[in-house]
């Protein structure tokens, strides 16, 4: 089993997923606000999110998540599930207070920290402003747009792709 440390940011702590912690994702993810533009629809029960979580429990080899925790309680969650790409979710009521920026600032050197890869990266529905604008507070990049990316419940989404080089290596290669 791989251990995931505890990180601690100014307001809130990051660790990793427990079973306990179903019940508050439930009421995360069977949220339509919180699930708008995320890859699934809203979880219609409490089992649909115990499979989900299931792997965070004992995360791969390649990804690191972090449940976010604020005052104790279970807000959200962070990370990469599958490296290079990575993404959060919070419950539609801790939108806006800057949470889901906190918790990357400190996932992001430890996923460069535990990993080889050059650059993380995100997919994100083109009318998600909010997890755009926490991804450009971030430095990630736009590399790229696709139409029609994925279809849930009958409605197509689009997607724009970001990118955040490894610290170091854009003006490495630059030198080059």
């Amino acid at each position: 089993m791989k251990t995931v440390k505890t990180l601690q940011t100014r307001r809130l702590t990051l660790r990793s997923a427990l079973p306990q912690d179903v019940p508050a994702f439930f009421a995360i993810m069977r949220d339509p606000r919180a699930m708008r533009h995320w890859s699934t629809l809203p979880h219609a029960s409490i089992e649909v999110t115990q499979d989900w979580m299931e792997p965070m429990f004992d995360p791969p080899g390649q990804g690191f998540e972090w449940v976010i925790l604020l005052d104790g309680s279970v807000i959200g969650k962070a990370g990469g599930y599958s490296l290079p790409e990575v993404g959060f979710i919070l419950h539609p009521d801790h939108w806006g207070h800057g949470y889901a920026t906190e918790a990357m600032q400190a996932i992001i050197p430890e996923l460069f920290a535990c990993s080889d890869v050059p650059a993380l990266t995100a997919d994100v529905d083109p009318l998600n402003s909010g997890s755009l604008a926490v991804l450009a507070k971030l430095g990630f990049t736009e590399t790229h747009r696709a139409a029609r990316t994925f279809n849930l419940g009958g409605v197509w989404a689009d997607s724009i792709y970001l990118s955040l080089p490894r610290p170091g290596l854009a003006q490495s290669a630059r030198a080059d």
